[in-house]
């Protein structure tokens, strides 16, 4: 098993929204590297932290899992979307998903508060420069932050 930091904007969809819908597809990454760890590496029941980001207060909101392997993001497709790819078609579509299903949610575990940790330093997420949307969690740091979350 692998674990993940995904990153959402509450605005677009909340841990409080993944609760209510119990799952929902990653749609809108237009990352390769990002985009490549959901193709080419989630497996169902990874890990997943979900993490509120382009917020007032980001962090860590909850914890979710791998529910379905990667298949076309259909937002590419779609020229109303923001995130419409001219370039990508149905033969040869450039950006996938993965759905994530909701576990739990966790009180908020700020920035700041995981910088307290030295466990956690070599968090892809605390690294400056770090823009990535999907992050690897290794199963120390995902054992520790369990801790943490409770």
């Amino acid at each position: 098993m692998a674990y993940w930091l995904m990153k959402s904007e509450p605005d677009d969809v909340s841990i409080d929204d993944l609760a209510r819908m119990g799952s929902v597809g990653w749609y809108g990454v237009r990352n390769y590297q990002a985009r490549n760890f959901m193709r080419d590496e989630m497996q169902l029941g990874d890990g997943v932290l979900f993490y509120h980001s382009s917020c007032p207060e980001p962090g860590i909101a909850g914890l979710a899992e791998v529910s379905r392997l990667a298949y076309p993001d259909p937002t590419q497709f779609d020229p109303e979307s923001k995130y419409f790819d001219a370039k990508s078609t149905a033969e040869a579509p450039r950006w996938q998903q993965v759905d994530v299903r909701f576990i739990a949610k966790t009180p908020l575990l700020s920035l700041d508060a995981m910088r307290q940790h030295p466990q956690l330093a070599g968090m892809r997420v605390l690294q400056r420069g770090n823009r990535l949307s999907i992050t690897p969690v290794t199963s120390t740091e995902w054992d520790f932050l369990q801790q943490l979350l409770r």
